[in-house]
């Protein structure tokens, strides 16, 4: 479902919408989020949009073999997944986050893309969960959780062969394991699909509720970039160091034509 709004306050309201939970009587949406600079954005994965998925395989164990050893925790696939995927390798996983702030930031962060209308992404991880393999959902019971981590992923499946023999289609959500500043300021999770092949966007589209996509109208785009900008959304925050710092001094300092 896409919902184009209209204004600051609207936006607002469509990123928080649904959070209300009668149980625990507190705000805690069930959504996850992910900003696209141009509506047109698929969520095709840099394995689909590269050609790579015949190589994922090699893809990865050719980063295990090359990559330093300590630069991961734990010698898990899942653990050296979320690596490469943090360093541009081609994987299936897409970025997401809890924040619907960060995920403005990346639909306004160009100002490139300021002729075309943005969007965010939202993902309802309660509906996508109750279509996990059984398998799956009998870990997140026991651990009263929603969210994997890689150390869950790892009871039931140890590479990827294994994960993709647990059959159907189907999409989980995990945390990464916090391997820098960057991963942690950006409050980052992981989509991981059931096939290198599935179209996520195919999937969600099966049923409505599973997801809405916040559509940011182009003339919108230089407020919403200027508010976060006043609420520290910025790059100086979600890529903590000197390259962070010169990207938002450099947007931060751009003449609005």
């Amino acid at each position: 479902m896409d919902v184009r709004i209209k204004s600051w306050i609207e936006l607002q309201e469509a990123v928080f919408a649904d959070s209300w939970r009668p149980r625990i009587q507190r705000h805690r949406s069930s959504f996850v989020f992910r900003g696209v600079p141009r509506v047109s954005h698929t969520l095709d994965t840099s394995l689909q949009t590269g050609g790579f998925v015949a190589h994922e395989k090699h893809l990865l164990t050719s980063f295990r073999k090359y990559a330093v050893e300590r630069a991961v925790h734990g010698d898990w696939v899942w653990n050296w997944l979320s690596l490469a995927k943090h360093h541009g390798l081609p994987t299936r996983i897409l970025d997401w986050s809890y924040s619907p702030y960060v995920a403005m930031h990346f639909a306004t962060a160009n100002f490139n893309e300021f002729d075309h209308d943005g969007a965010i992404w939202c993902v309802d991880y309660l509906k996508t969960n109750g279509l996990l393999p059984p398998t799956l959902q009998t870990i997140l019971k026991a651990e009263n959780a929603n969210i994997f981590t890689t150390e869950m992923l790892t009871g039931v499946a140890t590479s990827l062969a294994d994960f993709d023999a647990l059959g159907g289609d189907f999409v989980l959500f995990f945390e990464p394991p916090s391997l820098d500043e960057r991963i942690v300021n950006q409050f980052a999770l992981f989509s991981l699909p059931s096939s290198p092949k599935l179209s996520l966007e195919d999937f969600l589209k099966q049923g409505e509720s599973m997801y809405r996509r916040i559509i940011i109208p182009a003339e919108l785009k230089w407020e919403v970039r200027d508010k976060l900008d006043q609420a520290n959304i910025t790059e100086r925050v979600l890529f903590p160091g000197l390259d962070g710092l010169s990207q938002w001094l450099k947007r931060y300092f751009t003449t609005r034509k």
